[in-house]
């Protein structure tokens, strides 16, 4: 059980939910205009915007996700399977150099995600059905659609992300031994 590969599929899971619901959503918006909004050079830079804003955030989800995960198997170690986690966040982070315009909210993700953590690891477990998606602000702030144009459409957005994510967790688990991959983690963080 290897923890990098962890984090790597992670990381991989984090692009994959930004982008499945971020361009499927374009894609159907724009319909039989697809071809003509996606050569827009502008529509381009917004969409390239809106992608790396919802992964950074997708990022943390899918880290709290396999965190949240993970603690059951680690009883009396919710900290260093933390820092571990933490970790295996700035390194996913690390495998792909943000944009010029993008790296300030790269750098504040890597910082603030060890409070987004700890904040997480401080409420009540829920299923991840439930729990609130740090995608869902900037997917909505920077969706490269008007606003005016996604009129009575947030349900159907909020639940493509909520969808994917839950589709991550049962990758996830089917992928990975929790047991075993606790385990290891925990082992890799001892002195």
């Amino acid at each position: 059980m290897n923890p990098a590969d962890f984090g790597s599929f992670l990381q991989r899971q984090a692009v994959f939910v930004a982008q499945k619901t971020v361009i499927d959503y374009c894609r159907v918006k724009s319909g039989r205009q697809e071809k003509r909004l996606f050569d827009d050079p502008d529509f381009q830079a917004a969409l390239r915007h809106c992608r790396w804003q919802t992964y950074l955030a997708a990022l943390a989800d899918v880290f709290l996700l396999g965190e949240a995960w993970l603690r059951p198997h680690a009883p009396g170690g919710a900290g260093d399977l933390a820092a571990r986690i933490v970790a295996l966040h700035a390194a996913a982070l690390a495998t792909e150099a943000p944009p010029a315009a993008e790296a300030a909210d790269a750098a504040q993700a890597l910082r603030a995600f060890p409070g987004q953590l700890a904040a997480r690891q401080q409420a009540a477990p829920a299923p991840i059905n439930t729990v609130p998606l740090l995608a869902q602000a900037p997917l909505f702030a920077t969706l490269p659609i008007h606003p005016d144009q996604r009129v009575g459409e947030a349900p159907s957005i909020r639940g493509a992300l909520r969808f994917h994510m839950v589709a991550t967790e049962q990758e996830m688990e089917r992928r990975f031994d929790a047991p075993g991959l606790a385990a290891q983690l925990l082992a890799d963080h001892s002195p």
